[in-house]
C-alpha cells in the first residue's frame, strides 16, 4: 500500500500538511506579536505619565536666574515680557547652528508680539579656535543694529569660516554685505571692550555651571532638548502659568 493511501486509511496527517500547520501556527504568533507591540506603541505615546506637559521640564529644584545678569547677553524684545528665553551658545558649534533655525520663528511668535524676551549669551568652547573671533563680529554688529543679521549670517556661513587661518577678513566681507560701515567694524573688532563683554558672558555660564551649547533655558528651567517642540511646549506652560 502507497504512503498515501496508507494516511487515507489510517488518517495520518501527510508531512506537508504538518508543514503548512506549523507555518500557520508560527505566522499567527508573528501577528500577534506585531499587534501587542503596536498596542504597546500607542499606550507608551498616550500614556500621561510619558508623554505631555508632565514630561516636559520644570523649575523644580532650580534656583532663580539672575535676572540682572542679562545684561551680559544681547537682549531682544519687551524687558518687561511673562516670559524670558535665555541661549548659552557658541557660533562654531553645528548644534547652535541647528537651533538657530527657530530664531525666526521665535521672533515672529513670541519676541514680537511682546510674549517673550530673549537673552542670547556668548559660550565659545575653547576647543573652537575661531568660535572667539564669531562672537566678536556678531558683538560689533550689534554696535550698528545688526546683531540678528550677523548672528544668521554667522551660522549660515559656519562651514566657510570655522577652519579659516584669518576669519576676520571673512567677517568683514559679511559685515559690508549687511549694509554695515566696514571701517567703524573693524575697529569694533580690536576693542578691549568687546573681549570684556564675551569673556562676562563665559563667565557666567561657569558661575551657572552650563558647559555645553546650546543650552536653553526658558526663564530658569533648562530644556532636555533644544528643540523647537520642547522650546514651544515650556514657553505655553509658562505663559499660561503667567495669567
Amino acid at each position: 500500500m502507497g504512503e498515501a493511501k496508507h494516511r487515507q486509511k489510517t488518517g495520518k496527517p501527510s508531512p506537508l500538511s504538518r508543514k503548512r500547520r506549523r507555518q500557520r501556527l508560527i505566522g499567527g504568533s508573528l501577528f500577534a506579536a506585531a499587534l501587542l507591540a503596536v498596542i504597546g506603541g500607542v499606550f507608551w505615546l498616550t500614556s500621561p505619565s510619558l508623554s505631555g506637559p508632565t514630561a516636559l521640564p520644570t523649575a523644580e529644584d532650580q534656583p532663580p536666574f539672575p535676572a540682572e545678569r542679562d545684561r551680559l547677553g544681547v537682549r531682544i524684545g519687551d524687558p518687561d515680557a511673562p516670559v524670558v528665553v535665555r541661549e548659552f551658545a557658541d557660533y562654531q558649534c553645528p548644534a547652535c547652528a541647528d537651533f538657530a533655525a527657530n530664531h525666526d520663528r521665535l521672533m515672529e511668535e513670541y519676541v514680537e508680539p511682546g510674549k517673550v524676551r530673549f537673552v542670547f549669551f556668548d559660550l565659545p568652547l575653547r576647543q573652537h579656535q575661531n568660535a572667539v573671533p564669531a562672537a566678536k563680529a556678531a558683538r560689533c554688529a550689534e554696535d550698528q543694529d545688526a546683531w540678528k543679521p550677523m548672528h544668521d549670517r554667522l551660522f549660515e556661513r559656519q562651514n566657510d569660516w570655522s577652519s579659516a587661518d584669518n576669519p576676520q577678513r571673512l567677517f568683514s566681507d559679511y559685515a559690508a554685505s549687511l549694509g554695515l560701515e566696514r571701517r567703524a567694524f573693524e575697529r569694533c573688532m580690536g576693542l578691549d571692550r568687546v573681549e570684556r563683554e564675551i569673556r562676562e558672558s563665559r563667565n557666567l555660564a561657569r558661575d551657572l555651571r552650563v558647559t555645553s551649547t546650546p543650552t536653553v533655558m526658558v526663564d530658569n528651567i533648562p530644556l532636555r532638548r533644544a528643540n523647537w517642540a520642547q522650546l514651544e511646549a515650556v514657553i505655553e506652560r509658562e505663559l499660561n502659568a503667567a495669567q
